[in-house]
């Protein structure tokens, strides 16, 4: 058998092999919530996994297995952050703001794996995250975007 055989054979099967999912180098901070999500999500994906050993479908097992190794290295690697009444934004904090054409807007900051910008939780390394984490009350800062920068004032502070 010629080697150019033996190559093809092992691209097709590293070609079945999902993609493995890139782990952020930024601290894996969370809110108490985000704990308790990623706690379900490893269950949640442990249970899925019993399910379909027996099913006879490899390619959905890899893609199941490989979100396991994922979420179990996020919830092993978690640093739970409680908010406290503070003067300053936190992670966890909600923080409303409003910008220069008096849009007024309401987000907390919380980790990578919770954010979920449609409920209003806002990674805390986001772009929005790291000009609001450490505002106080009052304060203007720069939202650094890529649609362009804005300039946001701080008009509540609240821990979660």
């Amino acid at each position: 058998m010629s080697r150019a055989f033996v190559n093809e054979d092992q691209a097709a099967a590293q070609a079945a092999q999902p993609v493995e999912r890139q782990v952020s180098s930024q601290p894996n901070y969370v809110t108490p919530q985000g704990l308790v999500e990623l706690q379900d999500k490893v269950a949640q994906l442990q249970h899925q996994q019993r399910g379909l050993q027996d099913a006879g479908d490899p390619q959905r097992l890899a893609e199941l297995e490989r979100d396991l190794r994922y979420f179990t290295q996020r919830l092993h690697s978690a640093q739970v952050v409680q908010a406290s009444a503070t003067d300053r934004v936190q992670i966890g904090s909600r923080v409303t703001y409003v910008d220069e054409t008096g849009d007024q807007k309401s987000v907390q900051l919380v980790g990578e794996d919770q954010a979920d910008v449609a409920r209003g939780l806002v990674n805390w390394a986001s772009p929005l995250g790291r000009a609001l984490l450490g505002a106080r009350l009052g304060d203007e800062v720069w939202w650094q975007r890529p649609a362009g920068d804005r300039l946001i004032e701080v008009i509540g502070i609240e821990p979660a």
